[in-house]
């Protein structure tokens, strides 16, 4: 008998008291609506991420080709220059008038689905991520600017798919003092000076 009195005792001690077992539950419930929390975010972020996956795919899957096609643009802007720059009559400007709706029916079917021509003006700001600088040259423009523009630029979204080819301005000419041919010209500081060689 003594041995069942120890054994119950001993279930009495090991078996935890009610508060003790609402106070673990309580722990675990939290612990479990946290993980459900932080599931359900991920799954949220996941949703958005691949929403904006489809989103991105859809609006640049015809990068590639919008590509390759811009050189027939160009071909025909290039072709229209010419031949407009001729006085033609007859068959001939008939072809020419074909040709500019060609290029306009084009140009029209690019921006329908997305592609935009990028045309900057002479004193227009440089923006490196629309323009690429073939060379910098004198003008009455602002240094740092467009000074003149060679090939169109185009973009679909937010992303360049050819970048337009211009030049970008280096200020105003250096005016001629008629100071002689034997006098140095000053266009700005030493060549090298403006180089850190502490570095």
């Amino acid at each position: 008998m003594a041995e069942a009195e120890a054994a119950e005792a001993e279930a009495e001690q090991a078996e935890p008291s009610p508060e003790d077992a609402i106070r673990a539950l309580q722990a675990e419930l939290e612990e479990t609506r946290d993980r459900l929390l932080r599931t359900a975010a991920e799954v949220q972020n996941a949703r958005r991420r691949a929403e904006k996956d489809v989103k991105d795919a859809r609006q640049y899957a015809i990068s590639g080709f919008a590509g390759d096609v811009l050189n027939v643009a160009d071909n025909l802007s290039r072709a229209l220059q010419v031949a407009q720059s001729e006085s033609l009559e007859g068959p001939a400007k008939t072809l020419v008038d074909g040709v500019a709706l060609t290029e306009k029916t084009l140009l029209s079917t690019l921006e329908r689905h997305g592609v935009k021509r990028v045309e900057p003006a002479p004193g227009d700001a440089f923006d490196p991520n629309h323009h690429q600088a073939t060379t910098q040259i004198p003008s009455e423009h602002k240094a740092g600017t467009i000074a003149a523009s060679f090939a169109p630029g185009y973009v679909i979204g937010e992303r360049t798919l050819r970048a337009a080819m211009v030049a970008v301005s280096a200020g105003q000419p250096a005016a001629d003092d008629g100071g002689g041919a034997g006098k140095a010209r000053n266009d700005g500081p030493e060549p090298g000076s403006g180089v850190d060689v502490k570095a």
